[in-house]
């Protein structure tokens, strides 16, 4: 029987997925080879990467002027190689801080560059989405820089940035594909796969066109964008079996119905837990509810020292990676799209059930 995981990454996979991706292990589709096995410049491969993308392109609606890559380098990799492709002619970058994952960009960042912060929820502990009328972008700013789903702090933002004349870059790492998304609102989308996407390994950037061709003297061949994109994301050798794996998730995702589907699970899902949640003075969510994260719901029990006793309880029910993020202590569930509503239905049940034998 598999547990119902709710790790905040790498994070549950679609079974359907699973069982294809072994089915297909020794032989891909009469090849006589594994995808694991495959040269990146043969013509199965490149089938696979090309059906991918273009999978992608349609759940996501992505304009034809923007560019997909499959990069490698995950999210922290993303953050020195976002300003490193964007800043040639500009000496400040903005940053919006709304928590551990925003830090850890900003860090990055000054390596590089100038920062501005724009606005930060530091003030309140980084448990709300800062209103942009609060912001403070300078105009001559490379971009603007904002981290959507803060997957430790659980935090997301419910709404569109819009910053005239600067364009927005948005880690999205943890909640990509699981709602809709305006593309063309953005100037470049980043993440890691290991939440919605696939394995660990693979990082996927979206970039427009026109912000191909900002890159630092000093940025590498393998993370120069441009070069890249003209490569078809094989400058180098790509993470050939994770993008595989992420193109079965593409189609696992269009066969559940694509992006306004798997919102709507999502929605109920998340409004599952917070309900039960806000109904009870046992556990506690220190979100703002206006900016709660569906994928990531931390939350704390009043006395503490219960902890260890709840995390047993959960993993001898089949629920298992409930800790919290060792900066935050607690208890999180991360109910991403390949989470069924019966994991999370098993899990407020059971926290229903260690409030009447400890409350």
């Amino acid at each position: 029987m598999r547990a119902y995981n709710f790790s905040a990454g790498p994070a549950v996979l679609p079974e359907p997925v699973l069982r294809r991706a072994a089915e297909e292990m020794l032989d891909w589709h009469g090849s006589g080879m594994s995808v694991m096995e495959m040269s990146h410049r043969g013509k199965e491969f490149i089938g696979i990467h090309a059906k991918a993308e273009a999978d992608l392109r349609s759940l996501l609606a992505i304009p034809p002027d923007y560019k997909v890559l499959f990069l490698q380098g995950g999210a922290i990799g993303e953050n020195a190689i976002v300003p490193m492709n964007l800043l040639r002619g500009f000496d400040t970058a903005a940053y919006v801080n709304t928590g551990e994952w925003s830090k850890k960009s900003i860090k990055e960042a000054r390596k590089y560059t100038s920062v501005a912060i724009a606005a930060s929820a530091e003030d309140r502990n980084f448990t709300y989405v800062p209103p942009q009328a609060s912001w403070n972008v300078p105009p001559g700013a490379a971009f603007v820089h904002v981290c959507t789903n803060e997957t430790i702090g659980g935090v997301e933002y419910h709404w569109t940035p819009d910053v005239p004349g600067v364009p927005v870059v948005a880690d999205m790492s943890s909640h990509l594909l699981s709602r809709a998304v305006d593309v063309s609102k953005y100037g470049v989308i980043y993440g890691g796969a290991q939440k919605n996407i696939g394995p660990a390994g693979l990082t996927i950037v979206i970039v427009r066109g026109d912000l191909l061709d900002r890159a630092l003297p000093i940025t590498p061949s393998a993370f120069h964008w441009k070069e890249q994109a003209e490569a078809d994301s094989m400058l180098n050798t790509p993470p050939t079996y994770a993008i595989y794996v992420a193109g079965l998730v593409f189609e696992w995702l269009i066969g559940q119905g694509g992006i306004p589907a798997i919102e709507s699970r999502n929605i109920a899902k998340a409004k599952l837990l917070y309900d039960y949640l806000d109904a009870t003075s046992f556990y506690v969510n220190p979100v703002n509810r206006a900016d709660r994260s569906r994928m990531n719901v931390p939350f704390k029990l009043r006395d503490e020292s219960l902890d260890a006793a709840f995390l047993k309880g959960a993993e001898a029910r089949g629920m298992v990676q409930l800790k919290g993020h060792r900066s935050v202590g607690g208890m999180r569930a991360s109910i991403y799209n390949a989470m069924p509503v019966e994991g999370v239905q098993a899990l407020v049940d059971y926290m229903r059930e260690f409030e009447r034998t400890h409350g």
